[in-house]
């Protein structure tokens, strides 16, 4: 079986996250329209497309900013698709659904505080969402909060000392220092946030959401604003997080410098609907796709010269005519 096979069939046959006929109206406009698309586990997933495409909605929907207008999105823990648990929490209105095989959410019925927590889904941002007053180490212990409260029974452990708070904040500290080392932040852990360069503070929130321990971390434009050697040192962050987690990680990206270097799996969206679904390969010269970051209408009018230059550079490789050998 080819690489592209077994590719294809991981996330078709093992996904950590489904979207399913997802659409989203604001009023009269509609933004998604019939979506559905599989992320899966262990993949390094890409969300494309032009600016207006749709993107960062499906990533709101996702994470519970928006609630879709319809649709169904589904994370699992444990492998394989669970069919008949996603049908058993769907037909008895649940948000979640666990069996001996692991556990099934239904995104769209959880708050976004629960999708965090329990679906173990977390985000970054299009624009960048630190605590700019607090320390590059407060901001990974806010990321902790949750499992830092119930330690404390919620502030009295923490006033009296008691020694399962202990245990929770110096587990909390030691995480997060962690996270900061790999992230190249460590020396400036007692320093503002709100004083790094751009691009450390893109690592940060990177680390920020990697303290929630998540299954599926959705990046939102991670490489934006960033410079040649930090999008290389970017791509080296995202394939340790895969591979030494083992979280899959959905992103959007418009720098496809880093999309067809470290994605399995590429979904280009274009004015809310689904163009073009595969490998990066597959994707890169697919004429939809071309059509679409080009502005041209009609795939005809690819064959137009000018056109084709523009092609070249997309692609890398000229495009063949039909009696081409």
């Amino acid at each position: 079986m080819s690489t592209q096979s077994r590719s294809v069939h991981r996330w078709k046959d093992d996904p950590v996250l489904t979207v399913e006929h997802m659409s989203m109206r604001f009023g009269g406009l509609l933004a998604i329209n019939n979506l559905s698309f599989e992320v899966g586990r262990g993949d390094i997933t890409a969300l494309i497309g032009p600016n207006g495409a749709g993107k960062t909605t499906v990533f709101n929907c996702v994470t519970g900013f928006y609630k879709p207008t319809e649709g169904r999105i589904v994370a699992r823990h444990g492998t394989g698709a669970q069919v008949a648990a996603v049908e058993h929490a769907t037909t008895k209105g649940k948000r979640w659904h666990s069996t001996d095989a692991g556990a099934v959410f239904l995104l769209e019925r959880m708050p976004d505080y629960e999708i965090s927590q329990k679906a173990k889904v977390a985000r970054t941002f299009q624009n960048i969402r630190l605590f700019s007053g607090m320390t590059l180490l407060e901001n990974l212990l806010v990321a902790q909060h949750n499992p830092l409260m119930v330690a404390s029974g919620y502030t009295i452990g923490g006033i009296l000392g008691l020694k399962s708070f202990k245990r929770a904040e110096k587990a909390a500290t030691e995480k997060a220092a962690y996270w900061l080392d790999h992230v190249g932040l460590i020396d400036r852990a007692d320093d503002a946030a709100g004083d790094l360069p751009y691009g450390d503070q893109r690592r940060l929130e990177i680390a920020r959401a990697m303290c929630l321990e998540p299954l599926v971390l959705c990046l939102d434009e991670p490489a934006a604003g960033l410079n040649p050697r930090e999008s290389a040192d970017l791509n080296l962050l995202l394939r340790y997080i895969r591979e030494t987690h083992g979280t899959s990680i959905l992103l959007i990206e418009h720098d496809m410098g880093v999309v067809m270097e470290i994605s399995d799996h590429v979904i280009v969206l274009d004015y809310g609907v689904k163009i073009a679904d595969g490998d990066a390969a597959e994707v890169k010269s697919d004429p939809r796709v071309v059509a679409a970051y080009l502005g041209v209408d009609d795939e005809a009018e690819i064959d137009v010269p000018e056109v084709r230059k523009d092609l070249i550079e997309v692609t890398g490789r000229t495009k063949k005519g039909a009696g081409d050998e």
